[in-house]
């Protein structure tokens, strides 16, 4: 084991260090978050539409339309909020005017949203073009960087109010977007969106597979155990996937079909990472009842923040971080819970996710609205808490039998220090 943790900080960890920092992945990471308040917001409208009775159904009915113009304006956009938040991080990173280049990438998105008729086809806005707004908030902020820092910009006499000079700042990028846009969408009549989608498909298949998500956890925890933070880390490649699962699932849910992905924004957050990833708070629940002093107290300082699936607490305090005895079970189990949800739901024992919830929501009550109300997905989850408890329980053990022989030693040293002192 110690062999292997060497191989990965000598092998792994530092592409995978610089993967996490490459600026524009973290762009992408946290542009994306401009899009969350839309999604969370038309997603309680779309629950509230459809809470599973049948009374409530039958008031609900005549108001359906109006509901659904709710999750239309919020899902709708989607892309077209990433576009600004990305073209927005992406400059804020290079320190240029970020709203300048925000409201350029919108301009450059849209465009490429022009039907063959050369009218704008909003039918784009939704996720359909997530990957197409990636592109033109990135090359928008690269060409306003460019520009700026070339000194390609218009700039008026002091005194002229900033609002208005740093329009004439952004003249020049501007039109230079407008132009490499219009001749891709216009001149050379090439869809962005549909291209993407052609050379994305096989890793949209994939994250949809069981081998592709257990991959994709697989590759979270283990990073974790390395010491680099692996949700954040692969956010910047999977969200935008994970997104485009969640908005067709939440679109066909409101028209009554058969929802189309499993892997969906929620799978791993709330199916597999109970309590954070690694499903700690089944480890801190273990803690709670330990003889060791030194866990009991850490469970009872890590419990607030596991129960909102935050556990750094957790993974560096007790620690799970190159810790061979512990990397085993914080591995296995999101690998076991992701399976049994996968299959669980791929044979409709339980609902696919429809609904974007933050990330925090506590295990039981997360799947319960990520699903629309599916009673079996809170089940289900509170047996998932038992399942890593088990699992957890012959490995805690083991490392408390080695923390209370050192609360031994380092209470015998202490008596014998205080025998010493009188």
């Amino acid at each position: 084991m110690n062999k292997f943790l060497e191989w990965m900080q000598r092998v792994i960890i530092p592409p995978m260090t610089k993967l996490g920092n490459q600026r524009h992945l973290v762009a992408v990471r946290n542009g994306l978050a401009l899009t969350l308040p839309a999604i969370i917001s038309g997603s309680v409208f779309l629950i509230v539409g459809n809470i599973p009775i049948e009374s409530w159904l039958n008031f609900i009915a005549p108001y359906e339309n109006m509901i659904n113009a709710a999750v239309n304006a919020s899902f709708g956009i989607i892309s077209l909020l990433a576009a600004a938040g990305i073209g927005y991080e992406l400059a804020k990173s290079y320190e240029v005017n970020a709203i300048s280049s925000a409201g350029l990438s919108i301009m450059a998105f849209i465009i490429t949203q022009l039907s063959n008729d050369f009218v704008i086809d909003p039918a784009g806005f939704d996720s359909t073009g997530l990957f197409t707004a990636i592109i033109a908030g990135i090359v928008t902020a690269e060409i306003y960087n460019f520009c700026i820092k070339r000194n390609w910009v218009i700039r008026l006499p002091q005194g002229v109010p900033p609002a208005v000079s740093n329009s004439f700042v952004s003249l020049v990028p501007g039109m230079i977007v407008l132009l490499l846009f219009w001749i891709i969408r216009v001149l050379f009549h090439f869809d962005i969106t549909q291209f993407i989608e052609h050379i994305f498909s096989p890793l949209l298949f994939a994250l949809n597979s069981l081998p592709g998500i257990l991959l994709y956890t697989f590759l979270v925890s283990l990073l974790w155990c390395a010491g680099i933070h692996g949700d954040m880390t692969l956010e910047g490649v999977a969200d935008p996937i994970f997104l485009t699962f969640i908005a067709a699932n939440a679109s066909a849910f409101a028209k009554g079909e058969t929802l189309p992905y499993i892997t969906a924004s929620g799978f791993s957050s709330l199916f597999v990472n109970v309590g954070g990833t690694g499903a700690t708070l089944t480890l801190v629940l273990l803690m709670l009842t330990s003889k060791a002093k030194t866990y009991k107290q850490l469970g009872k300082v890590a419990l607030p923040g596991s129960l909102f699936e935050i556990n750094e607490p957790v993974i560096f305090g007790f620690p799970i971080i190159m810790n061979p005895l512990m990397m085993i079970p914080f591995i296995v189990i999101p690998l076991v819970l992701a399976t049994s949800s996968y299959l669980l739901m791929s044979i409709g024992l339980i609902a696919k996710p429809i609904m974007v919830v933050p990330w925090t929501m506590p295990p039981i009550i997360g799947p319960l609205m990520a699903t629309g109300w599916d009673w079996r997905a809170a089940v289900w989850s509170a047996v998932e808490i038992c399942i890593a408890i088990a699992i957890y329980f012959p490995f805690f053990k083991m490392a408390e039998k080695e923390m209370l022989a050192k609360e031994g030693e380092e209470l015998k040293e202490a008596e014998a220090t205080e025998l010493l002192s009188e």
